[in-house]
Formats: structure tokens, sequence, C-alpha cells
């Protein structure tokens, strides 16, 4: 036969006591925090998957702030290249106005080659255009201008950002490409225009240069056009796994508070009753009270 002391059946009731007792700590501070995990002990691989979900946001945070910077940065670019068409498609209007020789006396003609000037000012002016202090028609040269004296670009390498995990999107436009270099860039083109006119050249045939210059800046607003569509839709889908991850996240970490309020009643109806039953086994006895 077992022989049960006093002493072992406090030592018992004591450590049922506190058993219970962290029990309902632990459920009690879960209630409050109102997550499932509050040290990486409460649940090992939910910790894991937890860790994992947080990494996922933040790549997920800064694929969404590359796709801001590309959308800055493409909108920059295709609201220039808008204010170098409407130059050109000025730039035309006033060559088609020069080539007429026959109605034009030469004051006039100088009139059209002093406006002529001021547009090639203007398209030196969209050339240089910066986006958060950087060239968006040098690449990634740290160059002051992206045209030169003898207009040519300094075009560095190309700039991209990453908008997701397999996704690169070039959001600088080659200055060449759209203006053109040196002896044949649209500067070249109209202040060559403007000479002729003050000189009383015929500029009939200049028509086509214009035209060609201005399919080239077309021609790249396209692209660009192209790429902010695919960068929005890159930034969308971010957005949309962003609100994923986090509903992931809070499967594993967050409680359910109709089941914690349960459990919480449960527990402390649980502790009650050990209390309770504890008060009773463990009622002093005739030596207590001689002691």
């Amino acid at each position: 036969m077992t022989r049960i002391t006093q002493a072992g059946l406090g030592f018992n009731t004591e450590r049922n006591l506190q058993s219970a007792m962290e029990r309902l700590a632990t459920i009690q501070n879960k209630a409050s925090t109102q997550k499932q995990i509050n040290s990486p002990s409460d649940d090992p691989a939910g910790t894991a998957t937890a860790m994992q979900v947080r990494s996922e946001q933040r790549q997920n945070d800064q694929f969404s702030r590359n796709a801001a910077d590309a959308i800055g940065w493409l909108s920059t670019a295709d609201a220039t290249l808008s204010t170098t068409t409407d130059l050109l498609q000025r730039t035309r209007d006033l060559v088609l106005r020069g080539a007429n020789d026959g109605a034009l006396n030469q004051e006039a003609k100088n009139a059209i080659a002093m406006e002529l000037e001021q547009l090639h000012e203007e398209l030196k002016v969209a050339a240089n255009t910066q986006y958060n202090g950087r060239l968006i028609f040098a690449g990634s040269s740290n160059a002051s201008t992206a045209v030169g004296a003898t207009n040519q670009f300094l075009d560095g390498s190309p700039v991209e950002r990453r908008v997701g995990p397999n996704s690169n999107v070039r959001v600088d436009v080659s200055g060449s490409a759209v203006f053109g270099e040196g002896a044949d860039s649209v500067f070249a083109t109209v202040l060559s225009i403007a000479q002729d006119l003050r000189a009383g050249d015929s500029i009939s045939a200049r028509v086509a240069e214009v035209d060609t210059h201005l399919q080239a800046v077309l021609g790249e607003q396209v692209k660009i056009g192209v790429r902010h569509a695919s960068v929005q839709t890159a930034e969308s889908k971010l957005a949309t796994d962003a609100v994923t991850l986090q509903g992931k996240l809070g499967s594993v970490e967050d409680i359910d508070l109709a089941s914690m309020i349960l459990q919480l009643k449960s527990q402390e109806v649980a502790y009650q009753a050990a209390l309770s039953a504890a008060s009773r086994t463990l009622q002093p006895s005739l030596m207590d009270f001689l002691r």
C-alpha cells in the first residue's frame, strides 16, 4: 500500500495549483495581446511560419517602394516627352510657314528664326529634365547636364527598378534615341533651319527632318507608356499581395477572440475549483493547532 502523508498531499496540491495558475496566466497574456504567439516557445512551427511571412512582407514592401519610384521616373519622362512633342509640333508649324518664300519678307523670316532659336533653348531644357536630382536622359551618369556642348548625350548604363522577384523595369530614357546626337540632333537641326532663314535660303526641304525627329520622340513615348503600364500592373499586384500576406500572418499569430474568451472563462473556473478543492483537502489538523 502507498502511504499518503500530509506533506506529500500538500506538495501535490501546490504543484497542481501552480500549473493551473500558469495556464491561466498564459491565456490571460494571449487575450491581452490578442496574439497567439508571444514567444517562440508558444508555437515553434508557427514562429517559423511567421518569420517566413514577415520576410516576404519586407520584400514586398521594398518592391512597392521600387514601383512607386519607377512610376515617378516614368511619369516625369512621359510628361517631358509630351512637352518635347509640343515643341517639335510648333517647330514644324514655323518651318512650314518659313518655307513659304513668296509670301514672307526677310524681316518675317528673321522673326521665325528668333522663335526657332527660343524653341532650341526649350528643347535643351527638356533634355536636361531631372527627377529627384537625377537626369532622366543620362542613364546612371551623375553629370550636371545630359547633353554636352557638341550635342552629345552622356549616356550612362540604364537605370532599372526591380518591381518583382523576376521583374526589372527600365525607368530612364536614352537621350540620343529621343533627341539624336551631334549634327543629326534635333538641336542642330533647329538651329540650322534658323540660320537658313536668316540667310534667306529656302527651308522647304527641312520639314522632313523635323518630322523624323518628331517620329523618334513619339516612338520613345510609346515605349515609356508600355513600361508605365507594366509598373502599374506590378504595383497593383504588390498591393494585393500585401493584403494576402497580412492575412496569412494574422492566421498564424492572431487569436480567435471568441474562442480565447471561452478558454479564459473555462480556465478561471478550473482555477477557482482547484483552489476550492485545495482548501478542503488541506484542512488544519490538531497538531497544527497545538504547535
